[in-house]
């Protein structure tokens, strides 16, 4: 702060004794300052001399002090973990992909990548850069609504059809993961997946990261990461801990709300109408496959977790771009390692319908863009169909790979679609969308509104 000179006027102003003490002060605050240059001097010249006054002046250098280390972030609980590793693009060998890579939360836990052609990809990329899976990846969402894979039998609601007999559940399309924790085991040393060699390297990755080596011994042993097995099931264990959490099955779509008075299907509407139809025992077949629970449940799943082969056929192109031979067939359920029986060959999972309207391409293989042509390839078996050509292709329906196991009894039962019927299908499938996906929908030729 400067110090202000009084005027003789105000020094004339002040009291004797007043006047003198201020003078002698001020004497004393300029010795102070002359001091102060002279002692802030001769440590620039001291410091010169040592070699201190810049890297460039001499031979050592002043070298800040290295900050200390922040302590490792110890997860709160293992789900929390888990989402971190369900983000973490270094359990790829060359890290490059995560498990949101191909299950991205923004995309309704599918592949949010684009191909060549600007569409998401029927078989997902592998970290590797080139090697792609034959299947199209499903969604990770309401995963965690499956059964354990198992062979059992489960009532049917609004189908002709009898009761199920026949394997039901299980994670990927042919179910041989039993559980979550199983199905968090397989892409981290998948060689067309995330590519690690072994569990091993993967455990080696984990404990790069403090946090993990914090975590991991809070939550599971402090001898965690002395068996390999241990920590591979730990870190399986937190990924499905992470993906059973609300953030993976949120039921607030507009079917949800209607079932608690917060949304109406307008009567008349064409989403009313497809409801209508979906839930028909005698119109259509949907419910025989997707429908779990009886009519009103609020934990609707939209499959029942049945095993079937609808005939969908080989997606030829998506094969030729990944290199893949056309006559190495996906045998889905016998492919199995549980499973020995050859009528199973050809037989897949039934997916959920939830977030269906914006999780193409659709089928085991991605073989179709539209959910529009869904419908019309599900119509196509009913006696009397006018949808005998592929409207993407513009070609009649490729033959299924496996014919001989394909489900006819289900598939048959029903009434072919008028075109109204198909665009009122399209519309309740739309409500089936979680409430943070909506903006995702694209109208694609019809208007539900």
């Amino acid at each position: 702060m400067r110090n202000k000179t009084l005027s003789p006027q105000s020094d004339a102003l002040m009291p004797r004794d007043l006047r003198v003490n201020y003078r002698v002060m001020a004497r004393s605050i300029s010795s102070c300052r002359i001091g102060a240059n002279f002692l802030a001097v001769s440590a620039i010249l001291l410091l010169a001399g040592c070699g201190g006054g810049s890297a460039g002046n001499g031979d050592n250098p002043v070298v800040p002090p290295t900050p200390a280390p922040e302590p490792a972030k110890v997860f709160a609980s293992a789900a929390a973990m888990g989402e971190s590793l369900f983000f973490d693009k270094n359990l790829s060998l060359n890290r490059t992909q995560a498990c949101a890579t191909c299950h991205d939360p923004e995309r309704a836990f599918t592949d949010s990548r684009l191909d060549d052609a600007g569409l998401p990809p029927a078989f997902s990329l592998g970290d590797d850069g080139f090697s792609r899976v034959s299947r199209n990846v499903p969604t990770a969402a309401y995963a965690s609504q499956t059964p354990i894979f198992q062979f059992g039998t489960q009532a049917r609601f609004n189908s002709q059809q009898p009761d199920y007999e026949g394997y039901i559940g299980g994670q990927f399309l042919d179910g041989r993961a039993a559980d979550l924790e199983e199905q968090a085991k397989g892409p981290p040393i998948g060689a067309q997946e995330m590519g690690m060699p072994d569990k091993a390297s993967v455990v080696e990755r984990l404990q790069e990261n403090p946090d993990y080596v914090v975590s991991f011994k809070a939550i599971y042993s402090e001898d965690i990461f002395d068996d390999v097995e241990a920590a591979y099931d730990a870190m399986a264990e937190s990924i499905a801990a992470f993906e059973r959490t609300e953030l993976f099955a949120s039921f607030d779509s507009k079917y949800d709300k209607s079932l608690t008075g917060d949304y109406l299907y307008e009567p008349g509407s064409k989403a009313a109408l497809g409801k209508a139809l979906f839930f028909s025992q005698q119109f259509t077949n949907c419910a025989t496959c997707h429908q779990l629970e009886p009519n009103g449940s609020r934990n609707e799943t939209f499959t029942n977790f049945e095993f079937h082969n609808i005939g969908t056929p080989v997606n030829e192109e998506a094969r030729i771009a990944a290199n893949i031979p056309l006559d190495e067939l996906d045998e889905g359920l016998l492919a199995n390692p549980d499973v020995n029986d050859p009528a199973e060959i050809g037989k897949y999972k039934v997916p959920t319908l939830r977030n269906i309207a914006v999780t193409a391409p659709y089928m085991n293989n991605g073989v179709f863009r539209k959910l529009e042509t869904v419908i019309r390839f599900y119509d196509k078996f009913f006696v009397g169909s006018d949808n005998l050509i592929n409207p993407e292709t513009g070609a009649p329906w490729r033959e299924p790979p496996f014919p001989d196991t394909v489900s006819l009894a289900e598939l048959e039962d029903g009434r072919k679609l008028s075109e109204d019927d198909i665009e009122a299908l399209v519309c309740f499938l739309r409500t089936l969308t979680d409430q943070r996906y909506e903006p995702l929908i694209e109208e694609r030729g019809i208007a539900c509104d």
